[in-house]
């Protein structure tokens, strides 16, 4: 599957929760039930979750091959508690989109 249809997945998986699609920055994003966005996908095919960081979850996923903190400028100025989770580990998405999901705001 390409990344599409993965990040569809991910959305039509946790739908039962109140998770619907939605934009953000002119991407595919998911949103909870109170309008906010807390995954999306990138051009390059990776997946962007909001993690808070120094959780577990946050950590965890930094760990994987390729990761990275969000950088939406591409200037350095990093999001820290939005971790870049490569396509390489979509098997992994939708465990992380409920960790995003779940995590307080």
């Amino acid at each position: 599957m390409g990344a599409e249809e993965d990040f569809q997945q991910v959305g039509a998986e946790l739908a039962d929760l109140g998770v619907r699609a939605s934009r953000m920055m002119g991407r595919p994003a998911l949103k909870d039930q109170a309008g906010k966005v807390f995954a999306s996908l990138q051009r390059d095919g990776a997946m962007v979750f909001r993690l808070v960081r120094d959780t577990p979850e946050h950590t965890a996923a930094l760990e994987l091959a390729g990761a990275h903190l969000f950088d939406p400028t591409g200037q350095g100025r990093t999001v820290k508690d939005w971790v870049v989770v490569p396509h390489t580990f979509a098997e992994q998405w939708t465990d992380l989109a409920e960790a995003a999901l779940s995590r307080p705001r």
